[in-house]
């Protein structure tokens, strides 16, 4: 009897279990298609003709995030859309291993921002064979089948930071016999860019010295290996660069992005170096310009992240409709100290 009993109150059991995931089957299958049938409301909404793989190194400054903004905007008048890669990706990967992701995905373009070591020209001719447009943006791999460049002319840079130099020795703040500038340099990149930026600062510098030497003092130019795999390394270097011993410190250091700048900002302000190195920035992030401001950063130069954006945006748009672009695509920089800050200011006030 107690044994017909016990089966009975298992099988009761058995029973209210079996109602009770059924019951939480039927749950999460409305719940599911509920979800669904919202997803595709949506994705009908806002229908895109193509889709772009954006890779950046360096996904957490201002300076992409601008950049970024820029391109959502310009992608969606031109019914496209923009993804930076690494941003919805659990683990982190090179940016080789991203461009592969994009391939494999079959997007219908890439923008890649990485330095020309990184090995990525038989990649970029791998998506070449496979229709995938590449625009490399700031560094360009002249050598590979990428479809156009779209940067800064880095002789022109150079030429900026030699004259603003120039212009310290005019206002008498170098006082030294000879200048010493220090230039921040990528030390995880043999970018042919950094070497013609580094030779255009020198040769400016010279130039002039040789045509006004008294009142143009010579300069020794020498470069500084930064790492910039993160922000916490960047920060390393450049402490490392004020607290060597072994060489005298520089007059003048050039930061050629914008986490050198902040970084090195912070760090002559820490070590009381503030009126005896002087800093020539990158970028125009909010710290940069408080920096001018503070007479920290003698000054910045800046970019135009709108016109870069749109000349990626235009670059692909072309190639779809025409089957062709210009191979190079060039922004104009400004430089900003402390005699145009508020004039700055407020033009990008009235942009917004």
């Amino acid at each position: 009897m107690s044994g017909k009993f016990s089966s009975k109150i298992n099988s009761i059991i058995i029973l209210m279990i079996t109602l009770i995931l059924a019951g939480l089957s039927a749950a999460l299958l409305f719940f599911f298609f509920s979800f669904n049938k919202k997803l595709n409301r949506t994705e009908e909404d806002t229908v895109y003709k193509r889709y772009y793989a954006m890779i950046t190194g360096n996904d957490e400054s201002n300076f992409v995030d601008s950049l970024y903004d820029s391109m959502i905007a310009h992608a969606t008048d031109q019914e496209s859309y923009v993804e930076i890669l690494s941003k919805n990706l659990s683990q982190e990967y090179s940016d080789r291993e991203l461009v592969k992701i994009a391939i494999a995905s079959n997007v219908d373009g890439i923008i890649l921002y990485a330095d020309d070591n990184s090995e990525l020209s038989d990649l970029i001719n791998e998506a070449n064979e496979k229709n995938i447009p590449v625009i490399t943006l700031f560094n360009d791999f002249d050598l590979s089948e990428r479809l156009s460049f779209v940067g800064i002319s880095n002789y022109n840079l150079g030429k900026e930071y030699g004259n603003l130099i120039i212009g310290m020795m005019d206002e008498n703040i170098l006082k030294d016999d000879v200048i010493k500038v220090c230039v921040l340099v990528d030390a995880n990149s043999g970018d042919s860019g950094q070497n013609v930026l580094f030779s255009a600062i020198s040769e400016t510098i010279e130039k002039e010295h040789k045509l006004h030497p008294y009142t143009h003092k010579p300069a020794e130019v020498r470069a500084y290996p930064v790492d910039t795999s993160n922000s916490f390394s960047v920060e390393e270097s450049v402490r490392n660069l004020l607290m060597d011993t072994s060489t005298d410190k520089p007059d003048v250091v050039v930061c050629l992005t914008e986490n050198e700048t902040t970084s090195m900002y912070q760090a002559v302000v820490d070590y009381n170096e503030v009126g005896s190195i002087n800093i020539l920035g990158f970028y125009d992030s909010p710290a940069i310009l408080k920096g001018i401001e503070r007479n920290v950063i003698y000054a910045t130069i800046s970019i135009d992240t709108d016109e870069i954006a749109k000349s990626c945006i235009d670059a692909l748009s072309e190639y779809y409709e025409l089957g062709n672009t210009s191979e190079y695509n060039t922004a104009d920089i400004k430089v900003i100290n402390r005699s145009n800050l508020n004039e700055y200011k407020e033009e990008d006030e009235n942009e917004k």
